[in-house]
């Protein structure tokens, strides 16, 4: 909050008055948050399948920090000590997505991905944002069909979406309480700065990926004098939260697609879908008719037309994976048996993270704090459905593939007023963006949002870029490198960079290393 200007006229005497005045005032109001970032962690080993270098702690954060004195939730943070005296920069805090991600195992991960330069620098630090894993995790009580948010928009079946996005808010109001309007990103930053006080550092470095670029740039926005080295790596566009950030899935998508026509059709000998993109884009839709008419029996699951629009959407940014799956369903609409692969791998390797971090974790807990988070950020969700409706129908000419599913109604239409407002970020802090070109959930559109938010940022495009996350662990790939040099020195680059992917690269060999938190595969995720 923003004091008003003190009126010209008031004497210097007068202004030393009302500044002793105030200043007791002040402190009493910050002073109860010292008792949070004066904790002492009681640091022990995560689990026993895991290194004893691996540690985990619980620290108290408040659950509204404009009432300190008020409530508190726990909050999951670890560590992995990898600084070595003499070299040592500080700490480096971790995020892998969202909303609704786990972090706590990210030192873990991020251990293997950075150089030895970089980590005899830094001290890796882990967390579960608030409402996450095992700090204090929400849950709705939602089952899974109430899980899945991809509903196509057709007349007959607009009430049902209603009732559904009704049933997901009240669901969640009714098994959360009071705590719903505080599971926020704004009050997530304000735990990452409590978790920089606690490691007694007086700044903190970051690498923040897909949702977890929007959680640094409110972070930086709020506390700019403590952010250090800030790596954002595929961005949310601050300017589209939340709404605009699904609806830009579809906007994306489009290019993808035609892109993916092209390849396909020049690569008619393997796939035979078409030897023009106008056959190929034909073969496409036709198998999607098909499907609306008899739905095609995929591995015992019956797909609709929609079904395919939905599934293969962020399959299109990479296109033989999209040329191989269309085989597929052509295959197996002629009743020919096929072995479908996982469109999800990162889904599968977090699947088989260790049990111990899952342990009481409710089963529908990345769904319900995703929409907590999206629906509490910001007021700038249409509350009439009627709204929905128009903008769905006005999508779907759009952007045909993905429009009416990213415009139809969500829970968010029947949320309470968030507690605060969202936040603008525009700001000059020092920042490194990364982007591929064919990101699937945070497209370019989206990172070129980010970038000129933050105006003392620099990007490194990677053209061609397949894949969702860009930072990895190979050393010689031309963004890890100018990663690498920014974490070790702290200068961004002076300009932005363009990578070009080799052509001897595979599809997605900039994809980062670090698996995605498992979650109800229905979830959206950025």
């Amino acid at each position: 909050m923003r004091i008003g200007r003190v009126a010209p006229l008031v004497t210097m005497g007068v202004t030393a008055t009302l500044l002793t005045a105030l200043a007791p005032a002040q402190a009493s109001a910050a002073e109860p948050l010292k008792r949070f970032e004066n904790q002492k962690p009681a640091w022990h080993r995560c689990d026993a399948s895991q290194p004893a270098a691996f540690q985990c702690a619980t620290i108290k954060v408040p659950l509204d920090y404009a009432r300190p004195g008020g409530k508190t939730i726990d909050l999951a943070i670890s560590r992995m000590k990898t600084s070595v005296a003499g070299k040592r920069h500080g700490a480096i805090l971790f995020n892998p997505g969202g909303p609704g991600g786990e972090g706590l195992d990210m030192p873990l991960m991020m251990k293997q991905a950075l150089p030895k330069k970089v980590l005899q620098q830094y001290d890796l630090i882990g967390f579960d944002p608030r409402g996450v894993g095992r700090s204090s995790p929400v849950t709705c009580g939602l089952t899974g069909s109430e899980q899945n948010f991809e509903r196509a928009y057709r007349p007959e079946t607009f009430k049902r979406d209603v009732a559904w996005a009704r049933t997901v808010a009240e669901k969640c109001r009714a098994k959360n309480g009071d705590k719903l309007p505080y599971i926020t990103t704004r009050n997530t930053a304000r735990d990452m700065d409590v978790i920089r006080a606690v490691l007694g550092e007086k700044k903190i470095s970051y690498l923040g990926y897909s949702y977890g670029t929007y959680l640094g740039a409110v972070y930086a926005q709020m506390f700019p004098q403590r952010t250090d080295r800030w790596v954002l790596d595929s961005a949310v566009d601050p300017a589209r939260v939340w709404r605009g950030m699904i609806q830009v899935w579809a906007e994306g998508t489009e290019p993808a697609f035609t892109r993916w026509t092209k390849w396909t059709a020049q690569h008619d000998r393997t796939y035979k879908l078409g030897n023009t993109p106008a056959k190929v884009k034909k073969t496409f839709w036709d198998l999607v008719a098909r499907a609306d008419r008899s739905p095609i029996d995929d591995g015992g699951q019956k797909l609709t037309g929609d079904d395919i629009r939905t599934r293969l959407r962020a399959e299109f940014f990479s296109p033989k994976s999209a040329a191989e799956s269309v085989v597929n369903l052509k295959k197996a609409a002629d009743g020919r048996a096929t072995s479908r692969r996982s469109s999800a791998p990162d889904d599968q390797r977090g699947a088989r993270r260790s049990a111990a971090f899952a342990a009481g974790t409710p089963a529908d807990n990345g769904t319900a704090a995703f929409w907590t988070v999206v629906c509490g950020d910001t007021a700038a969700w249409p509350r009439d459905p009627e709204q929905y409706r128009r903008d769905a129908i006005r999508d779907k000419g759009k952007y045909p593939l993905y429009g009416d599913v990213a415009s139809n109604i969500m829970p968010c239409a029947f949320w309470n007023k968030p507690a605060e407002a969202v936040t603008k970020v525009d700001n000059r802090v020092g920042v490194l963006t990364v982007q591929n070109q064919w990101d699937s959930q945070t497209p370019l559109v989206s990172g070129l949002g980010m970038h000129r938010a933050l105006k003392g940022s620099r990007m490194v495009y990677v053209q061609g870029g397949e894949g969702h996350g860009v930072y990895s662990d190979d050393p010689r790939a031309c963004a890890n490198i100018a990663v690498n040099a920014y974490l070790s020195t702290g200068r961004l680059p002076a300009k932005d960079i363009t990578c070009k992917v080799s052509g001897r690269q595979s599809p997605g060999v900039n994809q980062r290393i670090v698996p995605a938190q498992p979650h109800a595969p229905q979830a959206p995720r950025f």
